[in-house]
């Protein structure tokens, strides 16, 4: 196809432009070097029009690629350390994915496992608005304060309700001079939070 490119005064770029083949690719094809093409098919394709545009019968210069040209052989059979060489990249990513993959949903199970049963390691919030300590005037104290929703509360030893967002509140009556409220929160593990206030109960009505 060199001499007939040549006869009619064309360049390979003059042929790249008209069959959209790169010049590279035609040079392949004219020194019979078609193992370097892309593939079989790529191959098989670019002589057909490469022939056509030059005029020649496609089937007979067809008929002549495929006599000196083995796909199967150029394509398919690679040397043995190159066909490990093209698997292992493959295979090596795939374990790299699926140890990735393994860390993540080890990473989420344990997160969620901890939250799950965070009471069982954790002592439970308590938090008390009232009384503050210091000195007071009244026999009757309000004492209330926020926990978890799930604990029991315990204000001087007796027990109070806890409402759905971990509130709390009780009124007890007090005695003038110097007092000590207990609040003790205990979750369901048994895990314990206690806080003391300290007040001064002056006489009052």
């Amino acid at each position: 196809m060199q001499q007939t490119r040549l006869g009619k005064g064309l360049s390979l770029e003059d042929v790249a432009r008209g069959t959209k083949i790169k010049t590279e690719f035609l040079s392949y094809i004219e020194d019979g070097e078609y193992q370097k093409l892309p593939s079989a098919s790529y191959a098989h394709g670019f002589v057909q029009n490469y022939a056509r545009f030059l005029g020649l019968p496609d089937e007979e210069i067809l008929a002549l690629f495929r006599r000196e040209f083995d796909a199967e052989k150029a394509y398919k059979v690679l040397p043995k350390g190159l066909e490990e060489t093209q698997e292992f990249p493959l295979a090596k990513f795939k374990i790299k994915q699926a140890v990735i993959l393994s860390g993540i949903v080890f990473l989420i199970l344990i997160s969620y496992l901890l939250f799950q049963y965070r009471d069982a390691f954790l002592n439970p919030p308590l938090e008390i608005t009232s009384p503050l300590s210091g000195t007071v005037s009244s026999s009757q104290i309000k004492v209330s304060g926020k926990t978890d929703s799930n604990a029991t509360v315990y204000v001087d030893n007796d027990a109070v309700s806890v409402d759905q967002n971990g509130n709390f509140e009780k009124v007890i009556n007090v005695f003038p001079g110097e007092t000590t409220i207990v609040v003790k929160v205990v979750n369901k593990f048994s895990r314990v939070t206690q806080k003391n206030v300290g007040i001064d109960v002056k006489a009052g009505t």
